[in-house]
Formats: structure tokens, sequence, C-alpha cells
């Protein structure tokens, strides 16, 4: 929270989780441009931990509501969604990108649905591959094509590859 104190002064949690939409965006459209999956790395670290200050504003500003959880949950969905994106027009992998995304989708409506029809709390959910660990891997997966190649046909390859893991993983999860 104590990162957060500054940016509550001057903006909402509302305005913070927009902004890290933005964030992710301009970062993605940076990435299709230089193709540089180290930089869109470490843009995305810097993107996302933006990004994940808005509950902690919220809290300093007394401000939490539903409709601020709401927006947050659905912006979340849409930064993953144009990672993927970014990252199915690099590789040429879409098939492995859509697997990859809709077990992400999949596995944050699971536990909305859950806790539809059972009392649940986060601490006895099943969290293997939530939305934190899938931009961790992410992250880590561009890293490491950068590290395999310097070339963007083997670059693609290693994060088509990753797509695949992902995919496995985060349907893995649903089923957990």
């Amino acid at each position: 929270e104590m990162a957060a104190r500054p940016i509550a002064r001057v903006a909402t949690a509302n305005q913070v989780t927009l902004a890290g939409l933005a964030l992710v965006a301009a970062c993605c459209a940076a990435f299709l441009l230089h193709r540089s999956p180290l930089w869109f790395s470490l843009s995305l670290v810097l993107a996302f931990s933006a990004d994940s200050m808005d509950g902690a504003i919220a809290r300093i500003r007394k401000e939490s509501s539903h409709f601020g959880g709401y927006l947050d949950a659905m912006v979340d969905r849409y930064q993953e969604l144009l990672v993927f994106i970014s990252l199915a027009h690099f590789a040429d992998a879409w098939a492995a990108a859509c697997l990859a995304f809709s077990g992400a989708v999949i596995t944050s409506y699971a536990k909305a649905r859950t806790a539809i029809e059972t009392p649940i709390d986060n601490d006895s959910w099943p969290d293997f591959f939530e939305r934190q660990e899938r931009i961790i891997f992410v992250c880590a997966l561009l890293i490491c094509a950068t590290a395999y190649s310097s070339t963007q046909d083997t670059q693609g390859q290693v994060i088509e590859a990753g797509l695949w893991l992902l995919a496995a993983i985060t349907h893995g999860t649903v089923i957990q």
C-alpha cells in the first residue's frame, strides 16, 4: 500500500484500473512494432505492477465498491486478451493462444459460478494457476524466447510451445 499512497492522492481506483488497461494496450502495440519479446516482458511487468495497485487505492480512499470489483475483473480479462492476441500475432500461434486464453477465462468463470452455487472463500478455493501465475508464466516465456534465440522465427516457436503448455495448465486449473 505504500507505493499506492501517492497515486491515491490524484487518482481513483477505477481510474487506475482503466489506466492499467491503457498501459497493457500500449505495451502490446509497441511489441507488435518492435517485436522484441524481452522488451515486451519488461514492459508487461511494469504495466501489470501498476495495474495491481487499484485495490490498494480503493482501500486507501475508502472507495471499495461492487462496481470497482466488477470493472477490475473485466479489465483483467481484456488485458489478458490483448496479450494473447499480441503473442498469437507474433508467433502465428492462434490456436495455442485461443486455448490458453479460453482456459484463463474459464478459470475465472469457474470460481464465480461456484460462488453462486455454494459459499466459498479465497482461502479454501484451489488456485493452482490463476491470473498472477499466468502473468509470471507469460513474462518468463518471453524472456526464455529471447534467451533461446535471436531470430524471430525461433522465438515464435518457443512462444508457441509455451502457449500450448499454458493452455494445458489453464485447462488443468479449470478441472482442479
